[in-house]
């Protein structure tokens, strides 16, 4: 690469880290998901223009496939084959709850919009997961841990992620084009590919992880790394996509290897998750949004009230009072990292032009509506007559098990 095209790479690499670093600034201050911000400082770098800051496509494309990498990977390597087991035995009636409440309003709204059945299936993905980053954080944020209701928010995240597993590969499927006959065989790779995954994961992750792991920091994240990319790799030349393979790859890392791996990929993960954003961010017309800002907004207020739905169910099987139900549904509203994931699959795949502009202000909606409504949500819950019967416990820990995760919140 010629000298001027070196220097113009490091520009564009340095505005993107500035852009990151003011949004993070931004965020700690005003005490929200860094997320939303994020995506606002991909749109406003987008509108440039062509001066030094007109982003080559090897940079955006790079960039955004290694941060989608290792955000995929390392949500993965947050379950142990107990996290998995447990969540799938105690929640599975409140996880198909998550499921019909929150997938099906965004179809219809893709429907109603006019959009082809591919793009509503995207978009009714968009809407049913919650991002496991922002709720992490959040519950971490305000100390709520060791509270009753966090084992339901977390055993329903494990389990849309574990439905994830399943569904991108169906989805790049879909994507791909194929003949039916073609399509079916790759939905049943795909279905098999994440059956042995978690099959790998819940009974022979232990040994795995000990193959794996070396007492040497650095040839441990040399090791993992390149396992990533390998199965990442694999996944994309069988058209499972590499973000599939990723989050499989960690779901099936367990043990001490995967322990270690968090505190050793953890920084990398910020920091390419967030240029994740930004670039998603950067692949979007800004003046796309305005015109389906509305229809967002709608969306989102919709499915803050069957995400409140959902927590109100899963922690009433816990014996959970009235604040903790509102804690845990407000808890589970903000949607993130997969939403972005399934909308940008659909946008690389040119699916639906609105696809992009709705995913992005939807995630920026329900992100902050999220965010804000779990720290009031006891003032949501002592306005509400139903809670106030059901009764509560006061605010802090309570002293139940503590849920899966929290030992390595994100």
């Amino acid at each position: 690469m010629a000298a001027g095209g070196d220097a113009a790479m490091l520009i564009e690499l340095g505005a993107i880290l500035i852009a990151l670093a003011a949004a993070g600034r931004l965020s700690d201050r005003i005490g929200l998901s860094p997320i939303p911000l994020y995506l606002v400082a991909g749109l406003v770098l987008g509108q440039v223009g062509d001066g030094p800051l007109s982003f080559s496509d090897e940079v955006v494309q790079i960039g955004a496939e290694i941060g989608l990498v290792l955000l995929l990977f390392m949500l993965g390597v947050e379950y142990s084959g107990k996290d998995l087991s447990a969540s799938l035995r105690d929640s599975r009636r409140a996880g198909l709850l998550d499921a019909m409440l929150n997938f099906w309003p965004g179809v219809l709204a893709a429907i109603l919009l006019g959009w082809g059945l591919t793009a509503a299936l995207l978009l009714g993905g968009v809407t049913y997961i919650s991002s496991s980053g922002i709720v992490a954080k959040v519950v971490a944020d305000l100390h709520r841990i060791a509270n009753r209701e966090t084992p339901a928010v977390f055993s329903i995240l494990v389990i849309e992620d574990l439905a994830m597993a399943v569904y991108l590969p169906l989805v790049a499927v879909l994507l791909t084009g194929t003949a039916v006959l073609s399509g079916l065989l790759l939905a049943v790779l795909a279905i098999a590919t994440a059956a042995a995954a978690l099959t790998v994961a819940i009974r022979f992750g232990d040994p795995l992880s000990r193959a794996i792991s070396s007492r040497s920091d650095e040839v441990l994240l040399l090791t993992i790394l390149g396992f990533v990319l390998l199965v990442a790799g694999t996944a994309e030349g069988l058209q499972l996509s590499a973000a599939v393979g990723a989050f499989l790859a960690g779901i099936a890392l367990s043990g001490p290897a995967a322990a270690r791996a968090r505190s050793l990929i953890s920084p990398l993960r910020d920091l390419f998750a967030a240029a994740f954003f930004v670039l998603f961010g950067l692949e979007l017309d800004a003046a796309a949004i305005p015109p389906v800002a509305l229809v967002a907004l709608a969306l989102a207020v919709v499915t803050a009230g069957t995400k409140l739905v959902t927590g109100w169910r899963a922690a009433g099987e816990l014996g959970v009072g009235g604040r903790g139900r509102i804690r845990a549904g407000t808890a589970l509203i903000a949607r993130g990292e997969f939403s972005i994931v399934i909308a940008g699959l659909g946008v690389s795949a040119g699916i639906e032009p609105q696809l992009g502009p709705v995913a992005a202000a939807y995630v920026l909606f329900s992100a902050l509506l999220g965010s804000v409504a779990t720290r009031w949500a006891d003032a949501i819950a002592d306005r509400l007559p139903i809670a106030r019967r059901l009764g509560g416990y006061p605010g802090g820990a309570v002293g139940a098990p503590a849920p899966p995760r929290s030992e390595h919140v994100p």
